[in-house]
C-alpha cells in the first residue's frame, strides 16, 4: 500500500512546486501509481520534488519510476529532487548508486534552498 499526499507551493518567482510525500511501500505492487501520479504532476509544474520519509522499502520497480519521473522534468528543463529518505530506504539508492544519479537533500528546507 502506498499513500500519496501532494503539496503545491508558489515561490516568490512565481514558480510552482509540489511536493509529493510517499508513505509506504514503493515496489513492484505500487510503483505504476506513484508513476502516473508523477506525470499528472509534471502537466501541472515543472518543479517536482518527492519526499521519502514514510517510504521504509523501495524496490526496483520503485526506483524505475523515480528515474521516469526525473526523466520527464528533465525534458521540460525542470528540476526534479528526492528529500527525506527514510535510512530504510537509503541503502537502495547507496548500493544502487542512484544516490549519485538523483539530486537528493535531506529535508524540503533544503531542496527549496538551492536555486533551480
Amino acid at each position: 500500500m502506498l499513500s500519496i499526499k501532494e503539496k503545491v507551493y508558489n515561490t516568490e518567482s512565481d514558480e510552482t512546486v509540489i511536493i509529493l510525500v510517499l508513505t509506504g511501500r514503493l515496489d513492484i505492487t505500487t510503483a505504476w501509481q506513484f508513476k502516473l501520479r508523477l506525470d499528472e504532476c509534471t502537466n501541472k509544474s515543472r518543479r517536482i520534488f518527492v519526499n521519502l520519509e514514510g517510504v521504509h522499502f523501495i524496490d526496483s520497480s520503485g526506483l524505475t519510476s523515480l528515474v521516469a519521473g526525473m526523466r520527464n522534468v528533465d525534458k521540460l528543463k525542470g528540476t526534479f529532487r528526492i528529500c527525506n529518505i527514510h535510512p530504510d530506504a537509503k541503502l537502495v539508492f547507496e548500493v544502487t548508486m542512484m544516490d549519485t544519479v538523483f539530486e537528493i537533500c535531506e529535508t524540503e528546507e533544503e531542496a527549496f534552498a538551492i536555486p533551480f
